[in-house]
């Protein structure tokens, strides 16, 4: 093994988003994970766009498919609209969850998805959109224009 001095070593650049990005198919979705759309953000911390690594970016108006569980709500079928999470909230999930753990589903006109408590796979045109409150924290940052949940 050769020692070479310090001042002639090379530095090797770090880089920050080395996760290779998902891949899709032609003529199909890129199949992505929460993982792929996690922030480098405190849970309680604010968001801004800013916060966006490019790996997110290049994500917007993209087709993906993703798999979580849909959120639980009053209504079991016909759903048109829901929150597609991460987890099925056995853990730390839910009120309180970040904000990259959760994405807002709005189905594609005459399409509908059927509640289940097994997890689910959702295909759609992916955005960021900042969803608010009433008090204007926000709510969810991510949207799907959902074509099918399987």
């Amino acid at each position: 093994m050769e020692l070479v001095p310090q001042s002639q070593q090379s530095i090797e650049p770090v880089v920050q988003d080395a996760r290779p990005p998902a891949t899709a198919r032609p003529g199909r979705p890129q199949d992505i994970t929460f993982d792929d759309i996690k922030l480098d953000m405190e849970k309680a911390a604010p968001f801004t766009r800013d916060l966006l690594p490019q790996r997110v970016r290049v994500l917007e108006q993209q087709r993906i498919r993703i798999r979580g569980y849909i959120l639980p709500s009053f209504q079991q079928s016909g759903l048109t609209q829901f929150v597609l999470v991460r987890d099925n909230m056995e853990c730390c999930f839910g009120p309180g969850a970040a904000l990259y753990d959760c994405i807002v589903v709005r189905m594609l006109p005459g399409r509908s998805a059927q509640f289940s408590i097994r997890p689910v796979a959702v295909t759609g045109l992916f955005q960021v959109e900042e969803l608010r409150g009433p008090s204007g924290k926000h709510l969810a940052i991510y949207a799907l224009n959902g074509e099918e949940v399987q």
